[in-house]
């Protein structure tokens, strides 16, 4: 099965690098009283780490690297020995040279040659000064009652600390608009949030995350790839998906696609944000129920012929034909009928079942969770069959005998089928690791999947409970 993996692999492998200049990065440092050993360098792009190389650092904390052709601009770090580490900015800089003490590198560290560097390790030191007030206010407050005069004094001087902070970041900003070092900043802000209120005087939470949430990404400029190869954007997008969104599948998709078109005139970040997003919620590595949905959307259309300029046809192809497969089994799609022999030889449809709710329980004989999940299976059903549920057994990957010595060593009393030419089956419920369970309701309408066994009575309390009107 094609599956976006391969694309990721060769986003990671041959996405379009920054201009490389055919000379040499030579960077050289004095760590006093490091440990000798191996010093090694590693690079980012998006949420990947790699390897760059690694220099011996001799008994005087001294080692020296010299990567040819050139460094790309990028975020790096030492990885030292004795568990020790620095990180750093680099732009088009070609000769760095690092000096600091073993006990407290982020503390001691100066850099001769880039501009991004020394900044970074500035404005770190700078932004620490403020960190032992900033977390006495908070702990203040959070053990003092609101009404209490103690806390809004504690919370005035947390938001002077804060404004000054703020204000002396924003001059170096200001200092130095074109520098890397400048833009990487201002992408990992975050926006304020602005205290919008209701006629009543209440704080209108809702516009306030609305507006939070609408402004997330204004600070990254999207013409500028370098970003890319820092944590800043991936952090930015993680959070965006996984905790500013609602994990809802439509949610989800709204949310992806307005993010997608929105980079879409950018081609290294809109590579980069289709098959990020998408892998998320790709079938099998997702809790959210359905967010394969998100998957398929991107699928559907992101990496087309059309836009996705860093794959083939082929490939393209392939993904296409996958999540059309997928997309019959979607929720609130219809769950198709499936027809297959059961046990004795004799045909049975889910169609013709009656009860409100049908459970599609796809299993293999030979799959571990399966044999876990099985007995579970059987003793919900057996609890509910007069309640209005039924259950309907599609065996998957198997043979005749396998399948039905594990019906009867389960001791499954609801219809169970198996098809060995698969034709009953194919593109109709998509399952890509079993066990895989669905619920359909009266309609036949997918309202349950992705479930697992002690997931299935909640859901048909709440799909019953709709049915009476209440």
């Amino acid at each position: 099965m094609i599956r976006l993996f391969s694309l990721i692999i060769f986003l990671l492998a041959v996405t379009t690098l920054p201009a490389q200049r055919p000379d040499t990065t030579y960077m050289e440092a004095h760590i006093d009283g490091l440990t000798p050993g191996w010093a090694k360098l590693v690079g980012t792009l998006g949420d990947q780490n790699f390897l760059i190389d690694s220099a011996n650092v001799d008994q005087l904390g001294r080692f020296m690297l010299r990567k040819s052709p050139a460094m790309p601009s990028g975020y790096y770090y030492f990885l030292l020995p004795g568990q020790k580490n620095f990180s750093f900015l680099i732009d088009k800089e070609r000769k760095l040279v690092f000096r600091a003490n073993a006990n407290d590198i982020g503390g001691t560290i100066q850099v001769e040659g880039s501009k991004n560097a020394q900044l970074f390790f500035e404005t770190s030191r700078f932004q620490a000064k403020f960190d032992p007030e900033i977390k006495q206010t908070n702990e203040l407050m959070q053990k003092t009652p609101p009404s209490d005069p103690a806390f809004a004094k504690a919370k005035s001087r947390q938001n002077e600390v804060l404004a000054e902070r703020k204000a002396g970041l924003e001059t170096i900003y200001k200092q130095n608009p074109d520098l890397f070092f400048t833009k990487f900043k201002i992408a990992g802000q975050n926006p304020d949030l602005i205290d919008f209120r209701k006629p009543n005087g209440t704080l209108d939470t809702v516009r306030q995350f609305n507006h939070y949430h609408d402004h997330f990404f204004d600070g990254v400029d999207f013409s500028d790839e370098r970003l890319l190869y820092t944590p800043v954007i991936v952090n930015k997008l993680r959070r965006y998906m996984k905790e500013l969104t609602p994990q809802h599948r439509d949610s989800l998709v709204k949310t992806a696609d307005a993010l997608i078109r929105r980079v879409l005139p950018y081609k290294p970040y809109f590579k980069f944000f289709s098959n990020w997003i998408a892998l998320q919620y790709e079938n099998g590595k997702t809790t959210v129920m359905d967010g394969e949905a998100v998957y398929v959307h991107i699928i559907k259309n992101f990496i087309t012929p059309e836009l996705a300029f860093w794959s083939n046809k082929e490939e393209i192809e392939a993904l296409q034909k996958h999540v059309g497969e997928m997309e019959a089994s979607l929720m609130g799609k219809k769950g198709p009928d499936v027809r297959a022999q059961d046990v004795n030889g004799n045909l049975k449809s889910i169609y013709e079942m009656t009860s409100p709710l049908i459970v599609v329980f796809m299993f293999s004989p030979n799959c571990e969770h399966c044999q876990k999940d099985a007995p579970k299976v059987q003793q919900i059903y057996e609890k509910w069959k007069n309640r209005g549920v039924n259950f309907y057994g599609i065996s998957l990957d198997t043979n005749d005998a396998e399948w039905k010595a594990f019906v009867k060593k389960n001791g499954f009393t609801f219809t169970n089928v198996y098809d060995p030419t698969n034709r009953a089956i194919y593109a109709k419920y998509f399952v890509d690791i079993t066990p895989e369970l669905y619920v359909l309701n009266k309609d036949r309408i997918i309202v349950g999947k992705n479930l697992h066994p002690e997931q299935l009575e909640e859901v048909f309390e709440r799909e019953l409970k709709k049915m009476k009107g209440q």
